[in-house]
């Protein structure tokens, strides 16, 4: 996950009173996409769809705030089906998080749109707003690099190890 956004103060701005909820907090607490944790891959998907929203000259406030709340929900997918009764994580997950979202700030439609829309692809309703595709997309790009990046990471080490393990029998 980039680290840039600890560095932009502007983008810092925008999402600091977020930050400082403990709900907000308490998704380090959950694993994510398997080597991170739903706090780190929401920052790092608000951070990009604020970069692509501040290149495009669209609502850099809107995009980081919700791009932050969009997985706000305090579960594991995998204990899903016994909380709600079967119905998909995949497909449910979006509501949760905007239900989550308004019980702590204020939300403007747009917000809105993003968190609830953000799975698209999973479920049918278009999204709304450039904002809600772009963080639609940056979600996507960040689960990706999280679980296949982070996956070759592991494989580089097991390699590493290996190699290491070798030139000390040779010694």
């Amino acid at each position: 996950m980039t680290q840039k956004w600890r560095q932009d103060s502007t983008f810092l701005a925008l999402i600091e009173d977020l930050l400082a909820l403990e709900e907000v907090q308490s998704l380090a607490n959950f694993r994510h996409h398997y080597y991170t944790n739903r706090l780190a891959h929401s920052l790092s998907v608000s951070y990009r769809s604020y970069c692509w929203a501040k290149r495009f000259k669209l609502d850099c406030r809107a995009i980081a705030r919700a791009g932050l709340l969009h997985d706000l929900f305090f579960y594991y997918p995998q204990d899903y089906p016994q909380l709600v009764g079967g119905i998909g994580h995949l497909k449910n997950h979006p509501r949760i998080a905007l239900e989550n979202a308004l019980k702590l700030v204020e939300l403007n439609d747009l917000e809105q749109d993003i968190i609830l829309k953000h799975m698209f692809g999973c479920t049918w309703t278009l999204p709304k707003y450039p904002e809600s595709y772009i963080v639609t997309l940056m979600d996507k790009q960040c689960a990706i690099y999280e679980v296949v990046g982070a996956s070759i990471g592991q494989g580089l080490l097991s390699i590493k190890r290996l190699i290491l393990k070798q030139d000390k029998t040779l010694a």
